[in-house]
């Protein structure tokens, strides 16, 4: 077999692509050893495991993410949510790709300019940075669990799993339970209208508890 120096921006490109077509379970180093014509250990050079692979695509997701079109600063509630809205969209794109950037780590401090000027919309607004980061995180996780069970249905756009058809779920619950059978189409249907709606519900729950008092702009804290 010819041998190909590799570098880990290399790896993570095959891994992405192979990703929309293999999904997540379907990804392994020997896999990626073989599309790019070279030997499983060549691979453990680079990435010790699966793990370590997976935290670097996340890293190359984010950094495209912002790359491509970053978001412009307004209000604390408008940048919440396109932040939200954008990472959606961006694992959309990608197969699984919800689950490859949950529970990931950053191989860089590339994201932390983004992660500084998001957090900084808060502060100008009178908000301790510490409940900046606990409203952000909350949103960050509305999104991530929404997007891995709008992918549990619709792993690519165009494409539905087996299993979700609202007219076969009906039938398997059969008739006993109506209510049930009856919530089909807000469960399975129009991921993109409830995912706006559980925005405005997060936005306005943040409004009504975590945020609902600025603090003085003298004792707002200041990022590090």
């Amino acid at each position: 077999m010819a041998t190909t120096r590799l570098d880990r921006a290399q790896v993570v490109d095959t891994a992405l692509r192979l990703l929309n077509e293999v999904g997540l379970d379907g990804l392994t180093l020997r896999r990626i050893a073989k599309e790019l014509n070279v030997q499983a250990p060549a691979l453990y050079w680079h990435f010790k495991n699966k793990q370590e692979l997976l935290d670097e695509m996340a890293t190359a997701i984010y950094r495209r993410m912002h790359e491509e079109r970053p978001i412009v600063a307004g209000t604390w509630q408008e940048q919440l949510a396109e932040s939200s809205r954008r990472l959606r969209q961006t694992l959309l794109g990608l197969r699984d790709g919800a689950k490859v950037f949950s529970g990931s780590r950053f191989t860089d401090a590339g994201h932390a300019q983004s992660l500084d000027a998001h957090l900084r919309v808060f502060v100008e607004a009178g908000y301790p940075v510490g409940l900046a980061a606990r409203a952000s995180f909350i949103a960050f996780t509305y999104t991530l669990g929404f997007v891995i069970e709008e992918q549990a249905v619709h792993p690519m756009p165009g494409e539905r799993a087996p299993g979700y058809d609202v007219a076969e779920r009906a039938e398997f619950i059969g008739s006993e339970f109506p209510l049930a059978v009856e919530v089909g189409p807000d469960l399975f249907h129009d991921y993109g209208d409830r995912f706006e709606e559980g925005l405005r519900v997060i936005v306005a729950g943040l409004e009504a508890t975590l945020l609902a008092s600025p603090a003085p702009s003298s004792q707002a804290s200041q990022p590090a």
